[in-house]
Formats: structure tokens, sequence, C-alpha cells
């Protein structure tokens, strides 16, 4: 059985695989089962990325997602081409300081938030995948600030943990704007 699903999309260079790979790390600190599957075309950067983390309490048989319970999108082709894959009652997180979008469905969330606004805040374009990060945990409960940030220790190479303080401070401001 699996416990819950996110797909994280947008554009080469956003940030969208790493930002997959904390989120599974921080479950991993839980005592999870994980998986965590990238996808990307041939360009390094600009080409579409996109990645799936399932987080469950079993064995996961398949790290494809056909119903999700959480989509997180920093760019419009990704919201179009995601949001049906959203499960009802699912929620559609999208960074509206790059696009704006109109949900086609009732029946899931929708939260828009300034994620790249907040990176821009915060003096670092990284983070406006971790403010969605922290606007995840909040509205999910997937996994904790606490595993998050040991996630950031495992992940992040020794000579980038001095960026931890402002990755945390990304992660509270996004979590502000879970419903």
């Amino acid at each position: 059985m699996i416990d819950f699903s996110v797909i994280l999309a947008g554009f080469g260079g956003q940030g969208i695989l790493s930002a997959g790979k904390m989120a599974a790390e921080a479950a991993l600190f839980e005592g999870k089962e994980v998986s965590w599957f990238p996808s990307y075309g041939p360009e390094m950067r600009g080409g579409t990325a996109n990645c799936s983390v399932v987080i469950s309490d079993e064995p996961i048989g398949s790290p494809v997602i056909n119903d999700a319970d959480v989509v997180i999108c920093l760019n419009q082709p990704s919201a179009e081409k995601f949001e049906a894959s959203l499960k009802p009652g699912g929620v559609l997180v999208i960074d509206s300081s790059l696009f704006k979008f109109a949900p086609t469905r009732t029946d899931i969330t929708f939260i828009e938030m300034p994620a790249s606004d907040i990176a821009t805040e915060l003096g670092n374009m990284a983070f406006a995948t971790i403010s969605m990060l922290g606007c995840l945990s909040k509205q999910t409960g997937c996994f904790s600030r606490a595993s998050f940030e040991s996630a950031l220790y495992e992940v992040l190479p020794e000579r980038r943990h001095k960026l931890i303080p402002g990755n945390l401070n990304a992660f509270d401001k996004g979590a502000e704007y879970a419903k």
C-alpha cells in the first residue's frame, strides 16, 4: 500500500531533482520506505525535468505514480501536464512568481505560492524549491521539519552546509502557505 506520492516538475536547472531527493531523504529519516524516480530530457538546463517520490510504510513495488497526492510545479507546461495526475482531494502547488494558472479541476486543493519571490528575498534562487517543500511538509505531514534538516546534512556536500540555515528559513516561509 502506498501511503503518499508526490510529483515535482519544472525546467532543468530549477532544482526539481534535488528537491525530490531532499524530500525522499527526509522521509528515510522517519523510517519510511522511499522511491525517488527522476526524469529529464537530454538538455542539461532549460529542458523539462520532473521526479516522483513515493513514501510508504511498506516496500514499494513501483516508482511510477498514476494518482499523485501532491503535484508541485515550477512552470506552466508542467502544471498543464500533471494536473490530471492528481487523485481527487490531491494538492497542486505552483510557483505563482513565475506563471499564472487556473486549475480545470474543482476536486483538488490549489495553492499559489510565490516561491521564486521568496527565494529572491532570501538571496538564493535555489531556495524556491525548498520553500515549496516547506509547504508540502506542512500541508501533508509527509515528513517533518526536523527530518528535513537532517536530510540537508546528508544530501548537501559539506562545503554547502553553511547554506542550511537559509534552507531552513526558506522551508519555514513556504510552510506559511499551507492551507
